[in-house]
Parts: C-alpha cells; sequence; structure tokens
C-alpha cells in the first residue's frame, strides 16, 4: 500500500490517535492544531499513545495552521464542531486541487460546513466509534472495540476513499466504506445525545452512568427520541443495534470520559448545539416532542453559561 498523505485538523484526543495510528503504520500524517500545550508536547516527546496494542511514543510533526505548506491527499477534520468553520479558513491553503476533505466530527451539518472549501465530488463524511481521551498534551489513551464508516457526500464511489479505508483498518481503525453510513451517522448522534449530555449533565464517565439502572434507563429513552427523529427523516436507523451499541459503550467503556463531559469540566464550549440543539430543531419541524433530549440541551447550556 502506497503511503497516503495526511493532514489531521484538530489534534484533540480523535485526531491524535487517528494521526498517530497512521504514522506509525507509515503513512506521511502532519497533525495541525492551535494548542500551544499539544504542541509543544508532540514536538518535544512525540506522541505517546496506549491502547490495548500497547503503550509507545510515536514521531509526528505537529504544526499550527499558518506554518503548514503541504498540500496533503486528504485533510482529516476532528475540530470541535462549533470551529470547523474557523479551522478550515485558518487551513484553507493546504486545501489543492487534489485534496479530499473527510469529517469524522460528531453531530449533524457537517457536510454542509465542508462544501464552503471544496467541491462534494472531493468530501467524504463518516462516524466513527473510537473511544480516545486526551489524558495530558501529548499522551492519548483508547481501549476497546470500534468501527469506522465513511462515504462520498455526493453518494458516488471513489477509490481515493475506498485506499483510505483500507489504510486506517491496516492501521488498528477497523474501516468500511458504507453506503449507508448517513445512517451510521444518524445513530451514532442518537449514541452521542443521549450518552455526551447526561455524563455531562451527571459528570459522570460512561460506566458511572452505566453502573446505575436509572442511568441505563434514561440513556435508551434519550436515544429513543433521537431515533424517532432520524425515522421522521427518513432514515432507516435501527434501533435494535443502537441501543445495543448504548449498552456495549456502558459495560466496556467505563473510565471514558466523553468530550462534552471533558469541555464542561475544563469550562469550554461544547458540541451541544449539533448534538441535542439539532435534534431539538429537527423534533421541532417534524412536530415530534422529544422532552428527555430538550431537558438535557437546556441543562447543559446552563452549565456552559456558567462556567
Amino acid at each position: 500500500m502506497s503511503p497516503i498523505r495526511i493532514s489531521i485538523l484538530g489534534a484533540g484526543a480523535m485526531g491524535s490517535l487517528f494521526g498517530g495510528l497512521m504514522a506509525e503504520a507509515g503513512h506521511a500524517v502532519e497533525l495541525i492544531d492551535v494548542n500551544p500545550a499539544q504542541i509543544a508536547a508532540v514536538r518535544e516527546h512525540g506522541l505517546l499513545i496506549r491502547n490495548d496494542a500497547g503503550k509507545r511514543r510515536v514521531a509526528i510533526p505537529i504544526k499550527r495552521p499558518e506554518e503548514a505548506t503541504r498540500q496533503p491527499d486528504w485533510l482529516i477534520v476532528f475540530t470541535k464542531a462549533m470551529h470547523t468553520q474557523g479551522a478550515l479558513a485558518a487551513a484553507r491553503h493546504l486545501i489543492g486541487p487534489q485534496t479530499r476533505l473527510l469529517s469524522l466530527q460528531n453531530g449533524l451539518g457537517n457536510a454542509e460546513k465542508l462544501m464552503a472549501f471544496a467541491d462534494a465530488s472531493r468530501i467524504a463524511i463518516g462516524m466513527t466509534t473510537v473511544p480516545a481521551d486526551l489524558v495530558a498534551p501529548g499522551e492519548v489513551h483508547s481501549h476497546g472495540e470500534s468501527k469506522t464508516r465513511v462515504v462520498m457526500a455526493d453518494g458516488s464511489e471513489n477509490a481515493a476513499l475506498a485506499a483510505l479505508a483500507a489504510a486506517l483498518d491496516a492501521a488498528g481503525l477497523p474501516c468500511t466504506v458504507d453506503p449507508d453510513a448517513v445512517v451510521a451517522i444518524w445513530e451514532k448522534v442518537a449514541f452521542n445525545v443521549a450518552l455526551n449530555s447526561l455524563c455531562a449533565v451527571t459528570q459522570r464517565t460512561v460506566g458511572g452512568l452505566g453502573a446505575a439502572a436509572e442511568g441505563r434507563r434514561l440513556a435508551h429513552a434519550v436515544a429513543s427520541e433521537t431515533l424517532a427523529v432520524a425515522q421522521a427523516e427518513g432514515l432507516a436507523v435501527l434501533a435494535e443495534r443502537t441501543h445495543a451499541t448504548i449498552d456495549h459503550a456502558l459495560d466496556h467503556h467505563g473510565g471514558h470520559k466523553p468530550s462534552m463531559l471533558q469541555d464542561l469540566l475544563a469550562k469550554r464550549p461544547t458540541e451541544i448545539e449539533t448534538l441535542n440543539g439539532a435534534i431539538v430543531r429537527a423534533a421541532e419541524r417534524h412536530g415530534i416532542a422529544v422532552p428527555r433530549t430538550e431537558t438535557l440541551y437546556a441543562l447543559v447550556k446552563l452549565a456552559e453559561h456558567a462556567a
């Protein structure tokens, strides 16, 4: 397999893990971020990865957007959804005529944001269930099984996307090109609307939430509200599969702190608008009641204001 030139926009937990594993597999990876502590740690010590394969350091370049000059084959966007447009604007000079963009971000509306910077024929979207925690600058932990599904935004077949999926798979990030990836995105939104907001509001890890019967029941009830909205949107989401994914996370991702909880603890804005907020707005369009999702949306917004 020929090395792929990859730039990762947003070197948080997910971006660092994907970038580090792809670099370890021999691809030409560059991390792009604006966090001074992360940049300093990776430059001085390399990226420390701890996952089911063990603990090791990976040497990988990391730059601020204005320092980067290489136009990659793939620009993979891992910024928080509310930072997408600003981050892409800062990295616009890296998007060459051959560069394709991939969003594996949480929430809804990511493809539309990328389309402001490249034609839909060069944009891919997807979802991933990889659990990742940036436990300290330059150190990312990930444990447990995962899967990633990707598709071109215009639904077309694309050899470059197939090659990227195969490369991710070979690097230890199981990935498939899936024509139904949009369904998978919505199923993950249901997962995140439930677990991210509940863990944020209760300040519990995923395992801590699942350890309480009330937490487990509430997580499934919140996810069911999102699935009802997805069905109203005409998407063939599978409730049984989504609820099984939630149970698996509650049982096996015990120590994981979802990003929304990490953001509130660090007094940062969260992705609540592209998750619970997006579902509340879509539910209003369809005349569907989503009382639990709406309550969690309000509670996280209140916590953001307090911070």
